[in-house]
């Protein structure tokens, strides 16, 4: 009899043993800002990011599950940052990291990945050289040459004659004003002045009367986006730059989807390259929004912060699935290269050379649909590699 009991337990011992065996619980590290003045652009990644871990979890393997761990960076503070990223890394153990709203953010976590064999998927920081830092950087999100350089050469063959550059003074801001500045200048195009602007600063009055004074055919403008948007937005509007006939143009951190309803009037025509928009008629599009504002409210626009890290968890799931939840960090980066996905924003690939995003970029003005402010897609650039590479290729 004793026999007879020892025995079913004793397997039933080992099959729970064996289940707990084959279980993976893959731990990435998400450093983000939740916090602070700056907080609004990392709600916006947060969002997406629990947008795809609900609709896609069920697409996991058996056994495996993914554990995000979450921290605050409270804004652009590298050396929080690293901090937050060496615990991630030392003590979490993560196998992934991701997230990361700031340039500078992301390049004091460069060395730390490297060294530690971690791969990073970058689902915003948007400075062109950031994936050379590190063989274990892979970006789903942007470069600021991929809007500013096209949208240089639009306006210069567009009679816009003359522009004034304002950017933010740091890593996106500068590299938005080269791009735009070169192509054109290159294009035919007069630089009128420009002026770099703290990246905290919510008075952006004092520089929009500079440029006023200078009477440019147009501004062209980088900032970050969501509340440093609006708060520009508002000044264009008091200042009367649109009245006075200058046009509004930058790359589509200006007119972020989630902001435009808060922006009114003033907003109306302006144009900016961009790689999403809420308003944008695609099919894989509408499904996103619709799954959006089902998640978050009928009046919830999704931000392209939303669909940049929506796509950065797309990219994650694809490793971790396609090994298991075994996480290899140099097989990682090898199928994250040449890595192709039908997005919200249109078809995009992570580029086999370079590590960095390929994707449409749209050209849009601000009209006024069924009494709310859009940003309506004009013309679209095919799958753009980053121009800043291009240019730069055996330099």
């Amino acid at each position: 009899m004793r026999t007879r009991v020892f025995i079913p337990a004793l397997a039933a011992a080992l099959l729970l043993s064996g289940a707990v065996a084959l279980a993976e619980t893959v731990k990435v590290g998400v450093i983000n800002t939740y916090s602070g003045p700056l907080a609004a652009a990392g709600e916006q990644m947060d969002r997406g990011i629990k947008l795809y871990m609900k609709l896609h979890e069920k697409d996991l393997p058996p056994g495996v599950t993914i554990e995000l761990i979450k921290r605050d960076d409270t804004g652009p503070n590298p050396e929080v940052a690293k901090r937050l990223a060496q615990e991630l890394i030392t003590r979490d153990k993560v196998q992934l990291l991701t997230g990361v709203i700031w340039t500078p953010n992301a390049l004091s976590i460069a060395p730390l990945v490297t060294e530690a064999k971690v791969p990073f998927i970058i689902m915003n920081a948007g400075t062109a050289m950031i994936t050379t830092k590190s063989p274990y950087i892979a970006r789903v999100s942007f470069t600021l040459w991929q809007s500013s350089y096209p949208l240089g050469t639009w306006a210069a063959k567009n009679g816009m004659k003359s522009a004034y550059v304002l950017v933010s003074d740091f890593g996106p801001g500068i590299d938005s004003e080269a791009a735009f500045t070169k192509a054109y200048t290159d294009a035919g195009g007069t630089i009128a002045g420009s002026v770099r602007m703290p990246v905290a600063t919510l008075d952006f009055a004092p520089f929009l009367q500079r440029a006023k004074d200078a009477k440019p055919d147009a501004v062209f403008c980088f900032v970050p986006a969501a509340k440093q948007a609006l708060a520009f937005m508002k000044a264009f509007g008091d200042l009367g730059l649109g009245t006075a006939g200058i046009k509004l143009i930058g790359p589509g951190d200006l007119t972020t989807d989630e902001e435009l309803p808060g922006m009114g009037d003033p907003a109306i025509g302006t144009i900016t390259m961009h790689h999403y928009s809420a308003a944008g008629d695609r099919p894989a599009n509408k499904a996103f929004v619709a799954a959006y504002k089902a998640e978050f409210g009928a009046n919830e626009e999704p931000s392209f912060l939303v669909a940049d890290s929506y796509d950065g968890m797309a990219a994650i799931f694809n490793v971790v699935i396609a090994q298991k939840g075994v996480i290899d960090p140099d097989k990682t980066m090898e199928l994250l290269k040449g890595w192709k996905y039908n997005s919200a924003r249109g078809p995009i690939m992570i580029d086999p050379e370079t590590r960095d995003i390929v994707q449409n970029e749209y050209l849009r003005r601000v009209e006024k649909v069924g009494g709310q402010l859009r940003n309506i897609e004009l013309e679209t650039i095919p799958m753009v590699k980053d121009p800043w590479k291009e240019l730069n290729k055996g330099k």
